[in-house]
């Protein structure tokens, strides 16, 4: 089978794609693009038969590439990746899909009509704890869910041009859409900006049906790093830890119960559960170079991402509410 041709246009964190393209099988990296001349170099020097480019218009015109891993600034991602589809290409983009439920919407009806596939960059959910959650989910080994919280903050690295939640929030709510699968009923947020005109602590609340909530705090002003998820359900109660090096997930077999005394239905009966706590084995994974592979396979099979602009386009649209709700101090927002 012939291999895909493949480009990366961004060598800040596409430097990374650009490793993993390289390193696969089934593509082969032709080019790439940064408009740093010094960052091109240094990137080039690694690969010293790839072409390199300063320009964009350079490699998404080319029609000797298939897909192009775009890397850019988050202002370009529309422009370039609706200039890829255009040219007939496949697209791997970087979150946030893009700035506005519109922009994504027509990046996703064209990729559709033009039968090309687009992939967002949500490194997190081929991590090994992260499909360790899914599967635990999917088993219903917490029961049916009650919450999901995750808290994401650290200080800085502060941004100019967008908040923390564009900033930040991409990673928790796409793990989220993943985890939960089910559509959002609404959106609650508030912040604040403190330093350079753009909120710079935020939380965000998302309602789902069947009582499930979830809440995402996010936060450039911390005195220090964390990333830690809890996800309750019925039965037990999970706690991922990302930034532990060797029980990233514990199970804690906990749990209440209520009831209600026949003689008087006013009067609760609690009752507490509390077993065993667990670590499950997290498999080790390159969480990127599994995604690149994922995207290849799919091209190659004509098959649907499970990452796709769609699954893009549902964190823009909780991004874009969460925006409006807190323009709105604390107002919710129906999606």
């Amino acid at each position: 089978m012939k291999k895909l041709r493949a480009a990366v246009i961004g060598l800040g964190v596409g430097e990374k794609h650009a490793e993993a393209l390289a390193s696969s099988k089934s593509c082969e990296l032709i080019a790439i693009c940064d408009h740093d001349v010094t960052k091109l170099a240094e990137v080039s020097s690694r690969f010293p038969e790839v072409r390199a480019a300063s320009r964009d218009s350079d490699i998404l015109n080319d029609p000797k590439i298939d897909l192009v891993c775009i890397a850019s600034h988050d202002n370009y991602h529309f422009a370039q990746t609706m200039q890829a589809l255009v040219s007939g290409k496949h697209v791997f983009v970087e979150k946030p899909f893009t700035y506005s439920v519109v922009q994504g919407e027509e990046l996703v009806e064209l990729a559709d009509r033009k039968n090309l596939k687009i992939m967002v960059d949500h490194t997190f959910l081929f991590t090994g704890a992260v499909r360790k959650i899914k599967e635990l989910v999917d088993r219903k080994e917490l029961g049916e869910l009650y919450y999901y919280d995750a808290l994401r903050v650290n200080l800085g690295l502060f941004q100019h041009d967008v908040n923390v939640i564009w900033d930040l929030a991409p990673h928790d709510l796409s793990i989220m859409d993943y985890v939960i699968a089910a559509k959002p009923e609404a959106v609650v947020a508030t912040g604040e900006k403190h330093l350079n005109g753009v909120e710079d602590v935020a939380f965000i609340t998302v309602y789902f049906p069947k009582r499930i909530i979830a809440h995402v705090n996010v936060n450039w002003l911390s005195p220090v790093k964390v990333r830690t998820t809890l996800i309750g359900g019925e039965k037990k109660m999970l706690m991922w830890n990302d930034l532990e090096v060797d029980e990233k997930l514990r199970i804690y077999d906990k749990g209440v119960s209520m009831s209600t005394n026949p003689s008087n239905l006013h009067q609760l009966l609690v009752s507490y559960r509390s077993g065993d706590m667990w670590a499950p084995q997290v498999e080790q994974i390159e969480a990127l170079r599994a995604e690149t592979a994922y995207f290849l396979k799919c091209i190659e099979e004509n098959s649907k991402p499970f990452n796709d602009g769609e699954a893009g386009l549902r964190v823009v649209r909780i991004l874009e509410a969460a925006d409006r709700s807190i323009r709105s101090r604390g107002e919710a927002i129906n999606l």
